[in-house]
């Protein structure tokens, strides 16, 4: 899957990961491969993703999350860590 986390500043992060976490408004959620097309709101907390070097993560707050097609685009109010 493709994964891009972008803030009004910035690209933080593009590439390719097998997974990610998200810490949507209901509690987290993952996104693995094949997931079905969502749009979701992001609070204030981890996101973490796992790329061929291994697990990442950074803390967001708040922001707004899409899965189409195997493709993540993060839009983050901005990134705190």
């Amino acid at each position: 899957m493709h994964l891009e986390i972008i803030t009004p500043d910035r690209k933080i992060f593009e590439g390719e990961v097998s997974e990610a976490t998200f810490p949507g408004a209901n509690g987290s959620f993952q996104i693995l491969k094949n997931h079905a097309a969502i749009v979701s709101a992001l609070e204030k907390g981890a996101v973490s993703y796992t790329t061929s070097d291994g697990k990442k993560s950074l803390v967001v707050d708040g922001g707004v999350v899409e899965v189409n097609d195997n493709k993540i685009i993060v839009l983050a109010e901005k990134v705190i860590a």
